[in-house]
């Protein structure tokens, strides 16, 4: 089986592709990315501390090992609070923004009402990340620059991997603050350690999650599914079961492997990060036994 050829490559993206790909599985990082433009930093109302909350920081580095495993590992360069990849491309506050707007924006959803739209308008603190209104040309630079190469490339990637294995799972990889890790949990209740998002089933076969979730809680970790995060635009857009694409959003908890409040790894990251190692190889095995068409029987 040949290397499929890489996406363009793009200074706001990190691309690194197996030598050969062995596993219909692609893992995609979308909000690691820590290079902010010194633009947006004179804009910016916070300090930089405050906006590198929002990232998910060192997750590329847990799931590092990907290429070495046979699968594609793409990451974003540009940071969260600059612009969201989880998002939809016009999911937008027209408020933020002085001049005429590019198309009618998709406002109206819960994480534009929030502050967290595609250019988010608020920090992880909840303050407002501009000191005034943002000009609105801002919004076709930065899909330009950053949204669309990184939707591009992760479209080519999932398409060849459909192409080589005849279906593809895509592992959208997130961490988490350990303070939003108890919501939904009672009190006495221990904080969970993952959370894995199929859009409430819609995005990913029932098979694959169970196998996630059984394996990862065999390994003492606590597990949930969609609570509170059940995946955003990535796993909506590419997660069809139904024509053998699949997506799976899996949450980390950061006191796992990093000290939050330094934003430094911990001496724990290597075990973390050997431990995604093998749950990308427990998934491929999974992935390869669930989405690979299955030779018919002999009359």
């Amino acid at each position: 089986m040949s290397t499929p050829p890489s996406p363009a490559v793009h200074e706001a993206l990190d691309c690194r592709l197996p030598k050969r790909q062995t596993a219909p599985i692609v893992v995609a990082s979308p909000h690691s990315g820590s290079l902010y433009p010194a633009d947006f930093l004179t804009q910016a109302a916070v300090p930089l501390a405050a906006l590198r909350r929002a990232e998910d920081a060192f997750v590329d580095e847990l799931f590092g090992a990907a290429p070495d495993l046979g699968m594609p590992l793409l990451s974003a360069r540009f940071p969260r609070s600059y612009v969201d990849a989880n998002r939809e491309p016009y999911e937008l506050d027209p408020g933020m923004f002085e001049g005429p707007l590019p198309r009618p924006l998709n406002h109206r959803t819960t994480r534009v009402a929030a502050g967290l739209g595609m250019i988010p308008r608020v920090a992880a603190s909840g303050e407002a990340i501009y000191r005034g209104r943002v000009s609105s040309s801002e919004i076709e630079h930065r899909l330009k620059t950053c949204w669309r190469p990184y939707h591009t490339a992760l479209s080519l990637l999932i398409e060849q991997t459909y192409t080589l294995f005849g279906g593809a799972l895509l592992i959208d990889a997130h961490s988490m603050p350990s303070s939003a890790s108890g919501i939904g949990l009672r009190e006495r209740e221990a904080r969970i350690d993952i959370v894995l998002g199929d859009n409430h089933g819609e995005a990913c076969a029932a098979a694959l999650v169970d196998s996630a979730e059984q394996w990862l809680r065999a390994r003492g970790l606590r597990v949930q599914r969609n609570q509170p995060y059940a995946g955003g635009f990535t796993t909506q857009r590419y997660g069809q079961p139904g024509v053998g694409r699949h997506a799976l959003q899996i949450e980390i908890n950061r006191a796992l492997y990093m000290d939050e409040a330094r934003h430094e790894r911990l001496a724990t990251i290597g075990v973390t990060e050997r431990l995604m190692a093998d749950f990308l190889q427990e998934m491929s095995q999974r992935a390869l036994e669930t989405l690979l068409p299955r030779p018919l029987a002999a009359e």
